[in-house]
């Protein structure tokens, strides 16, 4: 039979930004520009053998950079779920972004899943180029690379099975490594889809969000996720960015209550 988990979904940063900052070449689709907002998540795996942590959202220096809010510190969300950071649970990157592996430091003995291509490119030629680079903190990439020397780096192609119950995809896309990850729970597959759906009308109508490695792999990610909604392979798809997400699954109450929400139960 196979592991069920509880997902809890944590936001705890947020801004307010336009339109045409998020949608790429947003004048093309002929709408006025307006106001969105835009959250910022990482997410805890958990059942009663095992924690999986997949991301570790911005530091302070990254959120403070780019005039990020932050409305509750990533260790405080951590210690307040009761991960025990300490003991080492895996972590996934889903991709290398500043708001997306700005703790790292937080999980110093923690395996950490990638795909091996976000991992080459970041390290690669390319990585310092302005139109990619401003999405990146140095020093968050020199620990991936410190993680490698370490042997607590775990790349993998283009799926890797986790753990029993957690799947890890790469779709590519926003990055060239992006990727999403699959996890069976007892409200059934939920998908954390990551950056490769930031908001569920990027989604819905296929627009792509402004920050982009490969078009028409992020266009091909799309395609790929309605159909695993479409042949119920997943029930519930979580976008990385979306302020709508909470409202969507059940809100968790105590310390992190207005800033969480859970799918499934922890069994």
């Amino acid at each position: 039979m196979t592991a069920r988990y509880q997902v809890t979904i944590v936001k705890y940063g947020t801004r307010q930004t336009v339109r045409s900052d998020v949608y790429l070449n947003h004048h093309l689709y002929g709408e006025p520009d307006g106001p969105i907002g835009m959250d910022y998540f990482f997410w805890v795996v958990r059942n009663t053998e095992r924690t999986i942590v997949v991301d570790t959202g911005f530091s302070a220096i990254g959120g403070a950079n780019r005039k990020r809010t932050t409305l509750i510190e990533p260790a405080a969300a951590f210690d307040a779920l009761g991960v025990d950071r300490a003991a080492g649970p895996p972590v996934v990157i889903t991709h290398a972004h500043y708001d997306h592996i700005g703790n790292l430091g937080l999980f110093p003995a923690s395996p950490l899943t990638v795909a091996g291509a976000e991992y080459a490119f970041w390290t690669g030629p390319y990585a310092d180029r302005t139109l990619l680079h401003h999405s990146v903190e140095d020093e968050e990439i020199a620990s991936l690379k410190q993680a490698d020397a370490e042997g607590r780096l775990r790349p993998f192609d283009d799926e890797a099975d986790l753990a029993p119950g957690v799947r890890v995809i790469r779709l590519g896309g926003h990055t060239p490594g992006q990727s999403v990850v699959t996890v069976e729970t007892t409200d059934g597959v939920v998908l954390l889809a990551s950056d490769s759906v930031h908001y569920y009308e990027e989604f819905e109508r296929s627009m792509p969000f402004t920050q982009v490695s490969g078009l028409v792999d992020m266009y091909a990610a799309f395609e790929r996720i309605r159909t695993m909604l479409a042949t119920g392979e997943v029930r519930h798809l979580v976008p990385g960015h979306d302020p709508d997400t909470l409202d969507r699954f059940t809100p968790v109450t105590g310390p992190l209550a207005g800033l969480a929400a859970t799918i499934g139960e922890e069994c």
